[in-house]
């Protein structure tokens, strides 16, 4: 099965909470806070394998986390970091925020890419110490790690692109010049999936072919099948756009070639820029008068056309040559550039992220964050308490509630937790 976009959830690792803990040892009076900080939680990679050809493992699994971070511990022990997830891809794919559309990796090289930054860790107690607070009982925990819905889209890459109308003798073509052997009929939609084929020139030289499943008008709209597969002309450097110049199909060639770019630029409007080599197949077929037509047609258009059979191996060798000859002049494949998240928008997306809302007169603040930080607070030390309220101050959440008119004597609920507001 040939799966080329899915959407899938991943999860960066949370960092590990710090620890409250308080050195304790036989002739040592007052040892003082020794609680170690949180590891940090593990970061999530895409990487580009070679040995996969499709998306279809994507179909059945849809949710990737990595691990969190290990708590601190006492005599100020470090907690550990987790491991980074590796996610192996096709090369080539593409991987964009489902909500958004911005783009966060493109796997087209060899190095692994990060998407998704794990939570770092949470400060011990042993940070918090002070000349005027010598016995801190709370620390900091751990911040979350970075979570996205992702949608994984496979851009084939290849130097040449194949286009046309089904049946034109695009797959018979690759099939000749390549050792890709694709399934080649009489009948609409033979090619299912797109076929890459190496196509060798001479000693040390070689590019990169692709066969993409054959277009019909009102492609570029979802009709017929060659829609799913237009992404992997997107990248192609050069357009080899194969048609059947005999009409043997009952349609007209320079109708179909006309159609063919039209479905390519409302696709893309660049794929109708980009360099066309016309393939005029089925010459063995055609008379001497539909050959000269299709390429004054051609030649009025500006493009070059060569006359093959692909069937028989005619004219393949002057394609092939010319193929490589534009190739050395245009640039390398298209790589998308990486849209980063601003530093500040990862902090907001990490930490202060809430909602308040009221019922019966409670204010009720919502804030997945917020678990790990009440979790680290002991409600009965004056110190403690006031560092959660240092942190609802600087989160914006105290800010908020004021915004929305709270009054000293309000009740406030979080995560089940209530307490009156005071100034």
């Amino acid at each position: 099965m040939f799966v080329d976009k899915v959407k899938i959830r991943i999860k960066a690792g949370d960092g590990g909470n710090g620890a409250v803990a308080f050195h304790r040892e036989k002739y040592v009076a007052a040892g003082g806070p020794d609680g170690g900080d949180g590891g940090k939680g593990g970061d999530i990679f895409f990487i580009a394998d070679t040995n996969l050809s499709t998306l279809v493992d994507f179909k059945y699994k849809k949710r990737y986390t990595a691990q969190n971070g290990a708590n601190g511990s006492g005599s100020r022990c470090m907690g550990k970091s987790a491991p980074p997830l590796m996610i192996k891809v096709p090369k080539g794919t593409v991987v964009r925020q489902a909500d958004t559309g911005r783009i966060m990796a493109d796997l087209s090289g060899e190095e692994p890419v990060l998407v998704a930054r794990g939570g770092k860790g949470g400060w011990g107690n042993s940070h918090f110490a002070t000349p005027t607070r010598q016995c801190p009982r709370f620390a900091k925990p751990g911040l979350p790690g970075e979570a996205f819905e992702v949608e994984l889209e496979l851009k084939l890459l290849a130097d040449v692109g194949l286009a046309g109308f089904p049946n034109v003798g695009k797959s018979t073509l690759i099939s000749m010049v390549s050792a890709a052997k694709p399934q080649i009929a009489n009948y609409p939609f033979t090619t299912l999936t797109p076929v890459l084929g190496v196509v060798s020139v001479e000693e040390g030289k070689s590019f990169v072919m692709a066969d993409i499943p054959g277009l019909i008008e009102g492609a570029s709209e979802g009709v017929g099948l060659g829609h799913e597969f237009l992404r992997h002309v997107d990248r192609c450097r050069l357009i080899v756009h194969v048609v059947d110049v005999s009409g043997i199909e009952g349609r007209d060639p320079k109708e179909d070639f006309m159609t063919i770019n039209r479905e390519l630029e409302r696709f893309n409007p660049e794929l109708a820029k980009r360099p066309q080599i016309i393939a005029a197949n089925k010459c063995d077929l055609a008379s001497p008068d539909q050959i000269a037509a299709f390429h004054a047609f051609a030649e009025e258009k500006g493009y070059s056309v060569f006359e093959i059979s692909a069937a028989s191996k005619q004219g393949l060798h002057p394609l092939i040559y010319e193929i490589s000859r534009q190739l050395d002049t245009l640039p390398p494949i298209k790589q998308y550039e990486i849209e980063e998240i601003p530093l500040e928008s990862r902090e907001k997306l990490a930490r202060n992220v809430f909602e308040i809302h009221i019922e019966e007169g409670i204010y009720i603040v919502e804030a997945d964050w917020l678990m790990p930080a009440l979790g680290m607070v002991d409600m009965n030390d004056y110190e403690s308490l006031q560092y959660f309220q240092r942190v609802l101050r600087q989160s914006g959440v105290i800010d908020k509630l004021e915004e929305m008119g709270i009054q000293e004597g309000d009740t406030v609920s979080i995560l089940n937790f209530e307490f009156e507001y005071v100034r």
